[in-house]
């Protein structure tokens, strides 16, 4: 289950997306591993994100 403010974070993200870039989400999930939120998305699934607990970005997909 993601957290407060991953859930802040995802909506941030997800509206900067689909509104301001147009591009579609193919994937969100929780990595139960991690507890990050992953986002896959791009017309090429060349746009991926992590959204740590916390609600900050990972650096890199791990």
């Amino acid at each position: 289950m993601p957290t407060a403010r991953q859930l802040e974070s995802l909506y941030r993200i997800c509206y900067q997306l689909t509104y301001v870039m147009l591009q579609p989400i193919h994937l969100i999930c929780v990595d139960n591993r991690t507890g990050n939120v992953y986002i896959l998305a791009g017309d090429d699934e060349e746009i991926e994100f992590q959204i740590l607990p916390n609600g900050e970005f990972a650096d890199e997909p791990g």
